[in-house]
């Protein structure tokens, strides 16, 4: 039996508490207050019940930072099988970028390895299904998949994570004058390079970045699947697939 705070018996009838709902409530607590702003009392609060409550329809908190990645993912918008697979595949990184913008704390919950629920498990089956009805190989399907990466999902994870920090501008240009002798390309890149906020996802890749890796990636796919070529395995370079067929036994290794 759900325990309630209680309301004014003059009000509307209280909408039942499904897992949807507590999941969609969850998703509306970090975009109003970030990530770190979720516990189960909060998010309790937020639906007019106990926090006890909840544990009828979740498991714990785990399983509602799982639960909600898949409700992000299920806003994501993919082209049909119609269109171009290079111009589905770009639609759907582009999609899944304006759905993150809109709740920029999923990216570092993705990357920190949720476990995937149904949506998730359909977003890429579907990524999957565009490259192999494309004429891509298993093996090049396997290739494309990690060279894509998260972009399939609308970020990039950088070399480098965000600096929360802020120094402020006269700490920083002193901090950069401390380094130029030593890191000049990076104090170079520093001063030169600047990022769109509006756009900027995890502090460091704004959408022009993001498109520009996309699209490389993209055409060079492509590319190789014109020219009938793959990666042989295990040996890091593009190899014709006619002799790989006719002639050359590739050993696999490990994956």
């Amino acid at each position: 039996m759900e325990m309630t705070t209680p309301t004014d018996s003059s009000t509307e009838p209280r909408v039942p508490l499904t897992k949807d709902r507590v999941l969609r409530a969850a998703v509306d607590l970090a975009d109003e207050s970030g990530i770190e702003s979720l516990s189960m009392r909060k998010l309790g609060q937020k639906l007019g019940v106990e926090a006890m409550s909840l544990y009828n329809h979740v498991a714990n908190k785990d399983d509602i930072l799982d639960g909600i990645i898949d409700v992000v993912v299920s806003e994501i918008e993919v082209l049909s099988g119609e269109a171009d697979w290079k111009v589905a595949m770009r639609e759907r990184a582009l999609s899944a970028r304006e759905v993150l913008l809109r709740h920029p704390w999923a990216p570092s919950l993705m990357a920190s390895g949720t476990k995937p629920g149904p949506a998730m498990l359909r977003f890429f089956d579907s990524t999957l299904g565009l490259l192999r009805e494309a004429g891509f190989s298993i093996e090049m399907t396997h290739h494309a998949i990690h060279a894509i990466g998260s972009r399939a999902l609308g970020f990039t994870q950088d070399l480098f994570g965000e600096d929360k920090e802020d120094l402020g501008p006269e700490v920083a240009a002193i901090f950069l004058r401390q380094m130029a002798d030593e890191y000049p390309y990076i104090t170079e890149l520093s001063l030169e390079v600047s990022h769109d906020d509006e756009t900027t996802l995890d502090g460091w890749d704004d959408q022009v970045q993001f498109e520009f890796g996309l699209d490389l990636i993209l055409d060079g796919l492509d590319s190789l699947r014109e020219t009938g070529e793959q990666f042989a395995a295990g040996e890091g370079k593009v190899q014709s697939i006619a002799p790989i067929v006719h002639s050359v036994e590739i050993d696999r290794g490990p994956h």
